[in-house]
């Protein structure tokens, strides 16, 4: 690699002397036949140059500078394109096979043209150990010879001319690499840290988070960024989102946010993951939009917007074509009855005469096959077929059944004796491809046409046969898709000779079937085209008038002989005129590319048979043959003449090889289709007569359909040739190619229909697509039909020129409609392909389709990474293709994907399958190296962003919905002062006093039960033991705590009943109780931050806990993460001394605080909420009633206990109510995952409490052992209530799952059911035991978007389902109010849920004065409408009411609250409100190596982070699939794709996801992803 940077240019090579420029071509052939090494190369090359390196030197000089500028000196080396003679073997010998000059010096111009422009386009983030290639499999360079029939696109690639090459590496990158903060080593580096960052010029504010309805404030996040170990306020605990030191009272989250404009929210606007996104925001160059407002938005608003035509886009002004017919097909008298008959004819007249030569893999003939040895082993093949596979009474075959012929491409002799012999037994041959594996690309379609033509019989060669892939015992293995075949061997020693008397039934040609070849769709299905013995003799009869064939030719066939013009001149017209073909194998082609030039030489052939891939290979290597002659050529038929770009092959082998004796007029293009057959063919010329003029069309024009003579830019026009004039006897005509097929004007591109007897008759099996392909009847503009004869479609687009002549510029099924204008795949590969600044990819590896998003086509382009191609260049190349792309077609390229090389599913001659190349790209198993995505700039047709509405007041709404009828949205439980309770309950007030009367009166009744992961019980406390543990507890906070009543007492226990003893204790002792959760031994620097925090802003006196707690909190782990020495008093439980206190505490007043409850949102806000005795004592009465629960109930509960409803279950229920509690610590289920469904069935527990977690755990866990649970005797018939503990909208798709997974074992499908609570009210709705099933809805998400409800039927595109969040509690009422007017809405509107109940929190807990807050969210008034004035407690979440058919307990109609989602957590994007839990499901939805996904916003970019659970190579295949669910599903572009690892995501004890922790791990560059794609 050393002589790379000392690569001379172009300029230098060519003024070197002409000896040694020879000497270097000489050398370049040599490597590109292998002749040599890529090191032999190097050294014999720098051998040859080293005495004219200075000046090569210098000439380069100016490059070299230019390239030190823009990369790192030490890779400037490297990067330095090599010139045009510098060729790497890797790519194959022949790389510059498919050339447009033209369209190379057009892709230069385009790309100069963006010289000035500099855009720095962020590159992706990749680890290190992503996507390494293995040495094996990386170095063995792809196929590049990809000769496939249907591999257009390599006919149209355009080598890089050296002057494009120059111009490149002095052009300014398009793509500006020394991006302040951005490292050139970033895509490789194995941890995301990149040294020293600079600072970029002006900061991120982070506009978008300002996330909710701007009158609902935050609750205060009370936490303070003080700790002794830094003064310094950026420093912050790694898991909680904290606002900048001394901003700690609540306040909007958008001042909050903005105030923080320096330092983007905490993180220094320097890191790299910012700069990254600063990059990103400059690139998209949006314009500003107004402010973001939610107001009602006609649906009108949402439908998609179109975008506008081009008032200056070219319209056809031509007349109405007529249809064109070509000369009549003229009546020859010795023309035989049938082809059949020819054979026989010639078979025994002149059986001596050649018919068939086979090469071997040297290209030297080795067998020819006569006229009698052909017709005499197609006759012993018939006589076979027919009575020698099965019995006298029941032949396998008889005439008119299919038979499939699977012959390789180098066997031309035995296929072509199959063929006949098929055509004489009159059984129809079917010729497929020979399968490579089992599971074939496209293998099941071939599957599928086998099955449908009712194939039970496949012909095949004894060599073949052994050849195909086997199974252990030897069988051939059943082909994926296939149905089973019988295998029959056709080599002549196998075959029985017929009886004299024997004679086959040739009859004339009729409509019946001959023979099917097969033909693949754009989707990638298969079809059977069925040719009929008239159409096929007439095709015949057609192309010898046409071709002007004549006994004894010799033709010289390099094409596919099973199909298209390979089948049709090489099999069909040289046996109708006793031609002699010579058949060119593919195989040879590789091994020697001038063979078939050899054989037109050595046999003075008349006609050759080739495509444009064979004139390359031909002129690549004719330096190895100088004494070469084609002047015996009449005529080189061209068979892929249709593609536009076959007219640079042309004329560049013509004037190569005219001193050769090839005559101009001998070269002939020709267009052919399956089911037209040919088309068109250039006949022969005259010597001396002036050759056909060319079209120079205006691609532009083109892409509306349009005939112009390009005359503005000419880097974007298209020189086409014609293709001849229409077959003899056949009739032409140019019909749309979309909608009814009206005819064309004649300035106008259309598809080509052909009206004759030479084409295909039907799609076998098929009829409603054989009716709209192969029986067109043209209409006028009026849309009458013209005339009554039918055409049959071809498939090419074209039009027809002057005098007649046809043109075509592509094919139907290499069309892609962007926003109404029409591309050629094949055009685009060319362009990309022409960018070649650097060796990237392999030339002949690139896949260009389109996909459906969006309500619009997308086009994707797929490329074989070479694997010496480093991340720099392959992203620069990407970027220089997507800008050439864009210039030259004025068409946006959605995604660009390299693929490691030898990866994309090849077709059997070698060429890429693009319909199952799209089909792994769209299903995730693509597995790309590299990726670079542009949703922002071609996706232009997304819904007008929404604006703001006048406002309508809060009593316009209330009278609205009066006048319309509807009432006010609110609901209650039952009334607590209609309820009689149980008078010694009734007359404590402190549930302290409530667990001393208990110890009195029921001293041995058992009220917790704690069991460990066997399922045994460690621990219980009696009424009687719990009191006395409490009392012992309260002694020793006052005598070593000197704690006084009103101290604040954190309680750090794992769960059980140390922990409950500890809070009755702290409530014996008159201090203030907060549990907190213990920090986990295994991640101190995670959890440890929070219990600090929560000790220090609780002014915790005292710590209660266990010694090995103790010892952890002192520990010198936990010193690294908080400074250990300033916690308070710790005291430790374990062995408590035989004391209590003389007197137990008791309050003055109900109001006084019990305990306090702090909690971490999913916002990453910490808060503590105060609940006071009276608040205590209604929730429990509320939670006893609505669960009906006394002394001999028992209850089982696996949740955290720390706080919510999960610690009054935990802690404060079975004292209040008496019933018996059941404990299961849920980080138990980690080592058994049957512990909480086996206690179920145990203990027969029919009620039952749980969270989330746990019931994921168990989904995922058990669902396949359901079995298992039934041997173990689980059944869970018993339980009448499983309630999930939650505050959120209830998961209803995990509920559902987890119903239907145990129904099995007896679980009741009604029995789950979800809680609601908030931190201003911890249970407002909870199921309990009476009253109606909880009700689902479906909702129209778009209206949700838009902050309405409609509701919607079942299946509904684009609905949610809803699911009711339990019953509301006894003495809770609700009402549902429009968060900026305060007013309250009608039934079934969409607003913030506002609470009034005497179980709701007295307000938060902090240590700042916060006055206004806590009126705001804890005692609130409706502005209007409410002449009580009640107070209410604002939740923070979005939902409605709606009244149901159902009778609640009252008797009264029922009224079901929905949960929609929390308003601190939506993401305002486009002016619409989006809950990120809707995303995060349909990103979830879309591959099953996604675990789990979280999504957020930063500087209005949707950031979507997806745990990948399947291999590293998986990643990328996830961002086409997450940025295509997003667009489909929501509208919305998504900015960042970040893949990491499973876990990554933090998500609580509750099972929420922490989405701003991620969000802050992601800018501060903590995830350590797999890959972070950033979309353009």
């Amino acid at each position: 690699m050393a002589e790379r940077g000392l690569e001379p240019s172009p300029a230098a090579v060519a003024a070197l002397p002409p000896e040694v420029r020879a000497q270097l071509a000489e050398l370049e052939l040599e490597l590109s036949e292998g002749d040599i090494t890529q090191k032999g190369y190097e050294k014999k090359r720098s051998k040859l140059l080293s005495p004219y390196s200075p000046q090569t030197q210098e000439t380069d000089s100016a490059v070299q500078k230019e390239l030190r500028n823009q990369t790192p000196a030490p890779s400037a080396a490297q990067t330095s394109a090599p010139s045009k003679y510098h060729r790497t073997r890797s790519g194959g010998a022949r790389d510059e096979r498919y050339r447009s000059d033209i369209h190379t010096e057009a892709v230069q111009a385009a790309l100069a043209k963006h010289k000035e422009q500099k855009m720095a386009l962020p590159m992706p983030t990749k680890r290190r150990s992503t996507f390494v290639q293995s040495p094996a499999d990386a170095c063995t360079p792809p196929d590049t010879s990809s000769a496939s029939e249907d591999e257009g696109s390599l006919r149209r690639q355009a080598a890089l001319s050296a002057a494009l090459q120059q111009s490149l590496q002095n052009a300014e990158s398009w793509i500006n690499r020394s991006i302040q903060g951005s490292s050139t080593s970033s895509s490789a580096s194995s941890t995301l840290s990149h040294g020293e960052v600079k600072g970029t010029s002006g900061s991120l504010a982070d506009v978008f988070a300002n996330t909710r309805i701007e009158n609902f404030s935050a609750p205060p996040d009370v936490t303070t960024t003080t700790s002794s170990s830094s003064s310094s306020s950026s420093i912050r605990p790694a898991n909680i989102d904290l606002p900048p030191s001394g901003i700690v009272k609540g306040m909007h989250k958008g001042s909050n946010r903005s105030s923080l404009m320096d330092t983007a929210d905490g993180v220094p606007v320097s890191s790299r993951v910012s700069t990254k996104i600063q990059q990103l925001l400059n690139t998209l160059k949006r314009p500003k939009r107004p402010p973001l407002k939610e107001f009602f938005v006609d649906d009108s608003e949402e439908i998609v917007e179109v975008p506008q035509p081009d008032p200056n886009q070219p319209k056809p002004e031509g007349r109405q074509m007529t249809p064109v017919k070509g000369e009549p097909l003229g009546v020859i008298c010795n023309w035989p009855p049938a082809l059949e008959s020819a054979l026989q004819r010639w078979g025994t007249t002149q059986a001596k005469c050649s018919c068939l030569t086979a090469l071997d893999m040297t290209g030297k003939p080795v067998y020819t096959l006569t006229y009698g040895k052909l017709w005499s082993r197609s006759l012993k093949l018939a006589y076979t077929l027919l009575n020698k596979l099965g019995t006298k009474n029941e032949p396998v075959l008889k005439p008119g059944d299919r038979v499939a012929l699977v012959y390789p491409n180098n066997d031309p002799v035995m296929f072509m004796v199959a063929f006949y012999g098929c055509l004489l037994a009159e059984v129809i041959p079917v010729p497929i491809e020979v399968p490579l594996t089992r599971k074939d690309a496209g293998g099941q379609q071939i599957g599928f046409l086998l099955g449908s033509c009712g194939i039970a019989l496949a012909l095949t060669s004894e060599v073949c046969l052994k050849g195909l892939p086997k199974t252990q015992n030897g069988e051939i293995v059943q082909f994926k898709g296939w149905p089973r075949l019988k295998w029959v061997v056709t080599d002549s020693k196998y075959l029985s000779k017929p009886p004299k008397d024997w004679q086959p039934h040739i009859s004339p040609a009729g409509t019946e079937p001959a023979y099917i070849e097969y033909k693949t769709s754009k989707e990638g299905s298969v079809m059977g085209v069925t040719v009929s013995r008239l159409a096929m003799l007439s095709h015949c009869q057609a192309l010898s008038q046409a071709c002007n064939y004549s006994e004894g030719e010799t033709i010289v066939n390099v094409l596919d002989f099973k199909k298209d013009a390979g089948l049709w001149h090489g099999m069909f017209a040289n046996v109708m005129n006793k031609m002699h073909t010579i058949s060119v194998p593919y195989s040879v082609m590789k091994t020697c590319p001038l063979s078939w030039v050899q054989r037109v030489h050595a046999h003075k052939a008349k006609v050759a048979l080739v495509k444009c891939r064979d004139l390359h290979w031909a002129m690549m290597a004719h330096r190895d043959q100088r004494d070469v002659s084609l002047s015996s050529l009449r005529m080189l038929i061209v068979t892929d003449g249709a593609n536009p770009w076959s007219v640079s092959s042309c004329d560049a082998f013509l004037s190569l090889f005219q001193s050769h004796g090839l005559k101009p007029e001998a070269i002939c293009p020709c267009a052919t289709s399956a089911e037209a057959m040919t088309v068109a063919i250039r006949r022969p010329g005259v010597p001396g007569a002036p050759l056909p003029g060319r079209a120079i069309l205006s691609m532009n024009g083109l892409s509306y359909g349009v005939i112009r003579v390009n005359t503005e830019d000419k880097n974007s026009a298209l020189t086409v040739q014609d293709v001849g004039h229409v077959m003899p006897g056949g009739m032409m005509c140019i019909v749309k190619p979309d909608g009814p097929p009206q005819l064309c004007k004649t300035d106008e591109i259309g598809e080509i229909c052909v009206s004759s007897r030479t084409g295909g008759m039907m799609y076998f099996g098929l009829a409603g697509v054989t009716k709209n392909t192969f029986e067109v009847i043209p209409v006028n503009s009026a849309g009458s039909p013209v005339g009554d004869v039918p055409f049959i479609r071809s498939g090419l687009l074209g039009f027809v020129g002057p005098g007649s002549l046809v043109f075509v510029v592509g094919k139907m099924d290499g069309l892609l409609m962007v926003s109404g204008r029409r591309h050629n795949a094949d055009d685009i590969v060319a362009t990309g392909l022409a960018v070649e600044s650097i060796k990237t990819v392999y030339r002949g590896r690139i896949a260009v389709f389109s996909v459906s998003v969006f309500y619009d086509e997308r086009i994707v382009v797929v490329a074989e990474q070479r694997p010496d191609a480093s991340e720099e260049d392959s992203f620069q190349w990407m970027s220089r293709v997507l800008q050439a792309i864009d210039s030259i077609h004025q068409v946006g390229v959605y995604c660009l994907a390299l693929v490691p090389a030898n990866t994309l599913p090849k077709t059997p001659l070698g060429g890429i399958h693009i319909s199952q190349t799209k089909q792994l790209f769209l299903e995730g198993s693509l597995h790309p190296c590299n990726i670079l995505m542009c949703p922002h700039t071609c996706v232009t047709n997304l819904p007008k962003p929404r604006q703001k509405q006048p406002g309508v007041g809060p009593a316009s709404v209330m009278v609205g919905n009066l006048v319309a009828g509807k009432r006010i949205a609110q609901a209650a439980g039952r009334d607590l002062g209609q309820i009689e309770e149980n008078d010694l309950v009734r007359k404590h007030q402190f549930l302290a006093e409530i667990l001393q009367w208990r110890a009195q009166a029921t001293p041995d009744h058992v009220l917790f039960m704690l069991l460990n992961a066997k399922g045994t019980t460690v621990c219980t406390a009696s009424c009687l033991q719990l009191h006395k543990r409490a009392e012992r507890i309260a002694s020793v906070l006052g005598d070593k705590g000197h704690l006084n009543a009103g101290d604040n007492v954190v309680l750090l226990y794992p769960p059980g009943i140390e922990l409950i003893a500890a809070f009755y204790g702290c409530l014996y002792a008159g201090c203030i109780p907060v549990t907190v959760r213990p920090p986990h031994a295994q991640n101190l620097t995670a959890t440890l931050p929070t219990v600090r925090m929560i000790v220090d802003v609780s002014k915790a006196a005292c710590i209660l806990t266990s010694q090995t707690l103790m010892r952890l909190l002192r520990s010198r782990e936990a010193a690294a993460a908080v400074d250990v020495k300033t916690w308070p008093t710790i005291i430790d439980t374990d062995d408590l001394p035989r004391k209590r206190l003389p007197q137990l505490y008791k309050p003055p007043t109900p109001e006084m605080l019990a305990y306090l409850d702090f909690s971490v949102s999913t916002t990453g806000m910490l808060t503590g909420v105060k609940m006071s005795h009276s608040a205590v004592n209604a929730l429990c009465r509320a939670i006893k009633l609505q669960c009906e629960l006394y002394s001999s109930r028992q209850i089982a509960i696996c949740l955290d206990p720390y706080c919510g409803l999960g610690f009054a279950l935990w802690c404060l229920c079975s004292v209040y109510s008496g019933h018996q509690s059941v404990l299961i610590p849920p980080m138990e289920l980690e080592n058994n995952l049957f512990l909480w469904l086996s206690t179920v069935n145990q203990y027969k527990i029919r009620d039952t409490f749980c969270s989330y977690s746990v019931m994921e755990l168990c989904t995922k866990g058990l669902g396949n052992q359901v079995e298992v649970l039934k041997t173990r005797g689980i059944n869970l018939s018993c339980v009448r209530t499983c309630v999930v503990v939650a505050e959120e909208r209830p998961r209803v798709a995990l509920q559902q799952s987890f119903s239907k997974l145990f129904k099995d074992i007896g679980l009741s499908p009604r029995a789950v059911s979800t809680t609601f609570g908030s931190r201003v009210n911890v249970a407002i709705c909870l199921q309990g035991t009476s009253g109606p099933d909880p009700t689902t809805v479906y909702v129209d998400l778009k209206s949700l978007r838009h902050d309405r409800v409609r509701l919607v039927e079942r299946g509904a595109p684009q609905s949610l389902l809803l699911s009711e969040s339990g019953k509301i509690l006894p003495g809770v009422k609700v009402v549902i109010v429009n968060p900026e007017t305060k007013g309250p809405v009608g039934d079934s509107h969409l607003g913030e849920i506002w609470v009034n109940s005497p179980h709701t929190a007295s307000g938060y807990y902090t240590i700042y004065d916060s006055e206004t807050l806590q009126a705001d969210h804890f005692n609130t008034r409706l502005s209007f409408g409410d002449a009580a004035q009640t107070l209410w407690a604002r939740t923070g979440y979005l939902g409605f009411v709606r009244r149901t058919e159902l009778t609640a307990a009252t008797g009264e109609r029922h009224d079901a609250l929905y949960v929609v989602g929390a308003l601190d957590e939506t993401l305002e994007l486009r002016g619409l409100r989006y809950h990120p839990i809707d995303i995060e499901t349909s990103v979830s939805r879309i591959h099953r190596s996604i675990a789990e996904c979280a999504v957020f916003t930063w500087t209005n970019l949707l950031v979507v982070v997806v745990e990948l659970c399947g291999s590293e190579q998986e990643a990328l295949d996830l961002v086409p699939l997450v940025t295509n669910v997003v667009l489909e599903e929501h509208y919305l572009i998504v900015g960042v794709v970040v893949v990491v690892d499973p876990g990554v995501i933090p998500i609580n004890s509750r099972g929420e996801k922490q989405r701003m922790h991620l969000r802050d791990s992601f800018l501060a560059d903590q995830l350590d992803p797999i890959y972070v794609a950033y979309n353009m």
